[in-house]
């Protein structure tokens, strides 16, 4: 399998593609989706084939979480990341976005505000709101090429009644991958606050060379008693819309509270997505990531080098994930200028910056987990539109 084949996804309904239209205007037939952030390519053989194996046996009764499928997570988070856990820790989800859910329902009340730090994955305020929750952000700092801490001027912002900080590692958007001294900085931070830790670590696997992630439970491991860490093969084998995500708690008491809210609400795992984690969290899937890994790594130098070319524009150097960071300050326009010309010009959907918070004002985020082709087209596209800059 290449990543590089054409595969049409118009018409069936992918998110991506058959609401970019009615979300941003810009049509499917001769648009490009470059927006939410699943890939373009089909997932790993050993996934389809587990698939077929489950379609062949045509029975799709009750299931539960099998040791096959504990035993792969651990396999997975050993080898991949150092990472030693207990099949006792693991809860699994309807996907990453409902465990973040789970844990503001658990561990804070309607009015309690929840830390985060901004520009951030937009669905972590979405969720906050749509919980009754308030959202206190305390912005990341701009500092060279990326982004860093700033925790004397994050406690400032706090006035004790946040309950739950939420945070992003590898970060989205703008792909940084945190140090094991910066974690622990955050873990100390939520302890000294009193605050739940939610570690989103879904674009875990998606780290490019030269760069080492570091899992939370890892960097920090005496911050147990305050740390969930939320996981998902969904980024890395393209299997989102399966909605199964695993939530990791070594702690015996937070865990005993997750499961008790998930009996509360008789929620057990898919069978199917059970079985696509299993087969996924393999050797045979291990070898197709590190392919998929050199895949978005020549799509990413091949993004930032047209973008360097096109004046006004600055593309954030990603050290993970497969989500681009491009700063369109340098052209003078506001945001609504520059976006247009994404738009009715470059016909290119991007996530819109100002939705991931303080700081993503003058920013869009580009997807990359296409083929090379699209890539190529979506350079072509931006050099065209803002090609009248000097």
């Amino acid at each position: 399998m290449t990543f590089n084949n054409p595969i049409d996804r118009r018409g069936t309904q992918s998110s991506k593609w058959d609401k970019m239209e009615q979300l941003y205007g810009v049509s499917p037939k001769d648009g490009l989706a470059m927006w939410t952030a699943d890939s373009d390519f089909s997932t790993a053989p050993c996934v389809i084939d587990a698939v077929r194996q489950a379609a062949d046996h045509g029975v799709f009764g009750y299931s539960w979480m099998h040791p096959e499928y504990l035993n792969a997570i651990q396999w997975w988070m050993k080898t991949r990341h150092d990472w030693e856990i207990d099949s006792d820790w693991i809860l699994t989800s309807q996907g990453l976005g409902n465990a973040i859910a789970l844990c503001l329902d658990v561990w804070s009340e309607p009015g309690d505000g929840v830390v985060i730090f901004p520009p951030v994955y937009h669905e972590f305020a979405n969720k906050v709101n749509k919980a009754g929750r308030r959202v206190v952000e305390c912005p990341l700092v701009r500092e060279g090429n990326s982004y860093a801490l700033d925790l004397d001027d994050a406690q400032s912002r706090l006035d004790g009644s946040e309950k739950v900080l939420l945070w992003c590692s590898p970060q989205n958007p703008s792909g940084r991958v945190w140090t094991a001294d910066e974690l622990r900085a955050v873990a100390d931070f939520a302890r000294r606050n009193g605050l739940i830790l939610v570690a989103d670590e879904i674009h875990h696997d998606l780290v490019y060379p030269g760069n080492t992630f570091v899992p939370m439970d890892v960097a920090a491991p005496d911050a147990r008693p305050w740390t969930v860490t939320l996981t998902a093969a969904s980024k890395t084998f393209n299997i989102a819309g399966q909605r199964t995500g695993n939530m990791i708690i070594p702690d015996t008491k937070l865990r005993a509270d997750m499961r008790q809210r998930q009996i509360s609400l008789d929620y057990d795992p898919s069978a199917l997505g059970v079985a696509m984690i299993t087969a996924a969290y393999s050797p045979e899937g291990a070898k197709w990531v590190d392919e998929q890994i050199a895949h978005l790594d020549a799509n990413r130098k091949l993004f930032d080098a047209a973008i360097a070319d096109i004046p006004g524009l600055w593309s954030m150097p990603l050290q993970a994930t497969y989500l681009a960071w491009v700063d369109f300050s340098g052209t003078g326009m506001d945001h609504a200028e520059f976006v247009k010309r994404l738009r009715d010009d470059a016909r290119i959907a991007t996530s819109s910056g100002p939705g991931f918070g303080s700081g993503g004002e003058t920013f869009e985020r580009f997807n990359l987990a296409t083929q090379h082709a699209r890539v190529e087209e979506a350079c072509k596209r931006l050099k065209a539109a803002f090609g009248d800059l000097q």
